[in-house]
């Protein structure tokens, strides 16, 4: 049943993802009086597909491998690899027919749909879940320096102020990639201003540990927001709304943290102290096969003010939090690229994706990781390789500059490139999942 949960979200995301990427392009094509022939979601490889039906030009169909999708417009060498219908004389509601920069806009359609969709789910999580937020000036006690935080050279109630000399809004960016990644920290210290430096690999001891050990504010507690009737939490003892001081003698301020420890405990009884009323409380239950006790924790920033996002505020700071994903996404690879870090370990196929959205469907992580994905797909697919929207994007900034077109056979020798780039890639990240998830 975990398996099932875990490989149902992962279908559901990627359906979101591919239909709207694929919308854009549709969409930018039938404006400029394109063409469209086909309309998928997921593969119809080898000819197999579950229905299909016709409107107008168009054929709409659901494949059956759910590794992506694709609109086939008609004039334009794609992964169909249609080389006989470009043999035939030019149309006019032919993609090749069609100046550069219509061509140009139909390419980046996708990607622009996926940065749109990206920010809306950004904003509409921080309105529907998050509502408030507590903002950085309101931490006047400054923060609390777990293990992580000490060995860059903070303590316990310092006030941070800046971030590569920028103020920030929210007391949560100091665990985003701005900060994990390296940056520039200025910390008010008993009223002297000093600056601690985070380092670039800092990253990889975050990844190790979990942003739950880095830093927090002083007054923030983990409570039990919840527990699932029958399983291992329950049946120990928890209680919603009992306040977590430590797991497993380690205490960790986030959810996240929380569930890192568990999870690492996989099949084995895990400590959890609490505290009820005035009472300290230990419980010990056994951590199930898929590492979970069925209980949902929340963080308690303490007792701060917190500001309630409005529409602009929301929308401002979930377009910021968008694209900061992709900028976390450049500086990892820039790491692997480096050789700071091992592809085996950073790039996630199918198997790692459902992992990550977890055998347990809560809609606020589903909608977090699915934005977060939109991005990365947005990211990925505007590199310039070809069979890539990016690839097309560069032929066509080239072809209209030089107003010189590229010839059909050169397109299809690059396209076969980008095919067997990507289907090497994809072998890789697959096989990587194997290993790491089932024979490991």
């Amino acid at each position: 049943m975990n398996g099932l949960v875990m490989a149902a979200q992962l279908i559901f995301g990627l359906a979101i993802l591919v239909t709207l990427h694929e919308l854009g392009h549709f969409l930018a094509a039938r404006a400029f009086g394109i063409r469209v022939e086909k309309f998928y979601l997921f593969f119809d490889a080898w000819g197999f597909k579950f229905f299909k039906f016709k409107r107008g030009d168009t054929e709409y169909g659901l494949g059956w491998l759910p590794l992506g999708g694709y609109v086939k417009i008609s004039g334009m060498i794609d992964e169909s690899m249609d080389k006989e219908a470009m043999k035939l004389p030019p149309e006019p509601w032919e993609f090749r027919s069609k100046p550069a920069w219509q061509r140009l806009i139909v390419m980046i359609g996708g990607v622009t749909m996926n940065v749109l969709l990206g920010i809306f789910i950004y904003t509409a999580s921080l309105l529907h879940y998050d509502k408030e937020y507590l903002a950085n000036k309101d931490v006047n006690d400054g923060i609390f320096a777990f293990e992580l935080a000490e060995k860059l050279g903070l303590q316990t109630g310092d006030k941070i102020t800046a971030i590569n000399g920028k103020p920030f809004e929210r007391f949560e960016e100091l665990l985003s990639s701005k900060v994990i990644f390296g940056c520039d920290l200025t910390v008010d210290r008993a009223g002297q201003t000093v600056h601690v430096i985070v380092p670039a690999d800092f990253y990889f001891d975050v990844t190790k540990s979990g942003k739950g050990f880095f830093l927090s504010t002083n007054q923030t507690s983990l409570i039990i927001d919840s527990t699932v009737a029958g399983k291992p939490g329950a049946a120990a003892g928890l209680l919603k709304d009992d306040k977590v001081i430590t797991v497993n003698e380690k205490r960790t301020a986030s959810p996240d943290g929380a569930r890192k420890i568990i999870k690492e405990n996989t099949g084995k009884a895990v400590s959890i102290v609490v505290l009820r009323g005035a009472d300290t409380l230990q419980f010990q239950p056994l951590v199930s096969d898929s590492g979970i006790i069925g209980v949902y924790f929340k963080m308690d920033l303490g007792k701060y003010p917190m500001t309630a996002y409005s529409f602009g505020t929301a929308l401002s700071i979930g377009t910021a939090d968008a694209f900061e994903a992709i900028i976390g996404n450049i500086k990892g690879l820039k790491q692997i690229f480096a050789g700071k870090a091992k592809a085996s370990d950073s790039l996630q196929g199918p198997i790692g994706i459902a992992t990550i959205y977890g055998s347990v469907w809560d809609w606020r992580w589903f909608w977090k990781i699915t934005g977060l994905l939109s991005m990365i797909l947005a990211f990925m697919n505007i590199l310039p390789i070809p069979a890539l929207d990016g690839g097309h994007v560069v032929f066509l900034v080239i072809e209209a500059v030089t107003k010189r077109k590229f010839s059909d056979k050169f397109m299809e020798r690059a396209q076969v490139t980008g095919m067997v780039i990507l289907l090497a890639l994809m072998a890789f990240t697959i096989g990587n999942d194997i290993w790491k998830h089932v024979i490991n």
